[in-house]
């Protein structure tokens, strides 16, 4: 079946719900990439995303709970696959990369940052695109608006990720050029990072644009992204789904994908969370650049 029908067949089962209501989509199965499942997961009829715990708007974890942009769009890869998606939380992104690679988990949606080096253990389903920003107290009382401006400022990242390499780079850097160093301030979830913003504990959160935003909004006029517009040492970010290297749950995965952006479903769901400007028109395996040193 070409993805022309196969996009036809899940366009048909697309229900939209009236604008003054809750989203809802409804997708047929799409048998082809269903069979293409695993025995082990057809016989089950389910998968399980593991998450970090928080990473709003994609992933909003209450109790036992998930909601927003990932859990939506896990639901309706579900749909077209014919099987059920649960989530499970661990703490922090060395833990969900141990889950997933020791087959407990069988894949996380993420989106987690696509680099290089992390290619050498997993594969990535792309699927959307990231920028790496500030977020601080309103009025910007630090003064800080780019990476060389965090000398002497404390700052808060999420441990394992990226942005937490980046920023102790430039604290090394800060400390050559005869400045301040960076006070890096490392979390394992998104809340006590900025927690630790509006606690004045740190002086700002150094983290991805899209759930930044999502804080800000949520922050009652206390908070302020800053330092938005420049590359903040990243290149191109692409994030997106993780699984084992050479899993065949990663082609699937990806067609799966291309279907939601053929039938619409991607672009409802991310404009429904906010998150146009983090849109890609292609889903890709392994989109990712190099890692900031």
């Amino acid at each position: 079946m070409s993805l022309q029908k196969i996009a036809y067949f899940a366009l048909a089962g697309v229900v939209l719900a009236s604008a003054a209501q809750a989203q809802e989509i409804k997708l047929e199965v799409n048998k082809e990439l269903h069979d293409k499942l695993p025995e082990a997961i057809k016989t089950s009829g389910k998968m399980i995303s593991v998450n970090n715990g928080s990473f709003p708007p994609y992933e909003i974890v209450t109790g036992t709970e998930m909601t927003g942009a990932s859990a939506d769009l896990t639901d309706a890869i579900g749909q077209v696959l014919g099987v059920k998606i649960e989530h499970a939380t661990v703490g922090g992104l060395p833990a969900l990369l141990a889950g997933v690679n020791s087959g407990r988990y069988q894949f996380a949606f993420g989106p987690i940052g696509d680099y290089k080096d992390r290619e050498t253990a997993n594969d990535f389903v792309d699927w959307v695109k990231e920028y790496v920003v500030f977020a601080a107290l309103k009025g910007n009382p630090k003064g800080i608006t780019s990476l060389d401006t965090a000398c002497g400022q404390r700052i808060s990242v999420m441990a394992g990720g990226s942005a937490e390499r980046v920023i102790k780079a430039q604290s090394e850097k800060c400390t050559t050029e005869g400045k301040g160093a960076v006070e890096v301030q490392s979390y394992t979830d998104q809340p006590a990072s900025i927690l630790a913003v509006r606690s004045k504990r740190a002086d700002a959160f150094f983290s991805s644009q899209a759930p930044l935003t999502y804080f800000v909004s949520q922050a009652n006029g206390q908070l302020e992204l800053t330092g938005v517009g420049q590359k903040n040492g990243f290149e191109d970010i692409f994030q997106g789904a993780v699984v084992p290297k050479g899993s065949p749950l990663g082609p699937i995965m990806l067609d799966a994908v291309k279907v939601l952006i053929d039938n619409g479903a991607y672009a409802t769901i991310m404009k429904k969370w906010g998150l146009e400007n983090n849109m890609i028109t292609q889903p890709g395996l392994n989109l990712g650049g190099q890692l900031p040193k």
